[in-house]
């Protein structure tokens, strides 16, 4: 189909043959303005009318790509921000991880209390971690004791939760037949995913760490030794 469109700016009308039938064009000074697709363009000037080729050379001016140098710009620009934006984003989430692993040290110590209560006269604390949770739907016993979830019972399946390793370990003090005592950790699974390691014992005081000590807390007196967490 060939159609007539009138070019501004002093340009002369000529025709475009194009398979679309909307198709317009308008120049001015530095703009270039498309509607919808044209395809398979083609002018046939008349008299006094802009050659095909000087035509299309000014259709396409403002149709070209990125150049390297503004792509380059973007590229840097880009890497600034992540450079500012990733550093806090870490920081946050070691903290998040902080917070939840000084909840679940809590519920930890608190499952363990549960357990001796249940099974003073025969167990006393429980001797590992998992005991104190069970699989659902959880059926109560010495060895799945439903008392804390099982994710953390079972440290998330061995690879952690929210960044941090959970253990506990219950022993026979001096004199005693079940055991009396007991000791927890939380251990940071690298220095990105945590500030910290956290401990408790029986006497259910959280014990941490100085800032930046992400070792593992090694036995009952070790933990005894650290300054506790305020509340």
């Amino acid at each position: 189909m060939a159609v007539r469109i009138h070019i501004e700016s002093g340009i002369f009308p000529f025709q475009i043959n194009s398979m679309e039938v909307t198709c317009y064009h308008r120049n001015r000074p530095g703009q270039a303005v498309w509607s919808r697709k044209c395809e398979c363009l083609s002018w046939v000037p008349e008299a006094g009318e802009p050659a095909e080729g000087e035509v299309w050379d000014q259709l396409m001016r403002k149709h070209r790509g990125f150049s390297l140098i503004e792509l380059l710009i973007v590229v840097a620009i880009i890497l600034v921000i992540a450079a500012i934006a990733i550093p806090n984003l870490v920081r946050a989430r070691m903290a998040a991880n902080d917070s939840s692993a000084a909840g679940s040290m809590h519920a930890i110590d608190a499952a363990e209390v549960g357990y001796f209560g249940t099974y003073e006269a025969t167990i006393g604390f429980a001797a590992t971690l998992p005991p104190l949770g069970g699989a659902s739907p959880c059926t109560p016993s010495s060895t799945t004791a439903c008392l804390i979830d099982n994710n953390l019972a079972t440290n998330g399946g061995g690879v952690g939760k929210s960044g941090y390793s959970f253990a506990a370990t219950g022993s026979a003090g001096s004199g005693s037949v079940v055991n009396n005592q007991f000791y927890a950790t939380a251990t940071p699974n690298s220095n990105m995913t945590g500030t910290r390691a956290y401990c408790s014992t029986d006497d259910m005081v959280i014990r941490l760490q100085p800032s930046g000590t992400i070792t593992l807390v090694a036995s009952y007196s070790a933990c005894q030794a650290l300054t506790a967490m305020s509340n």
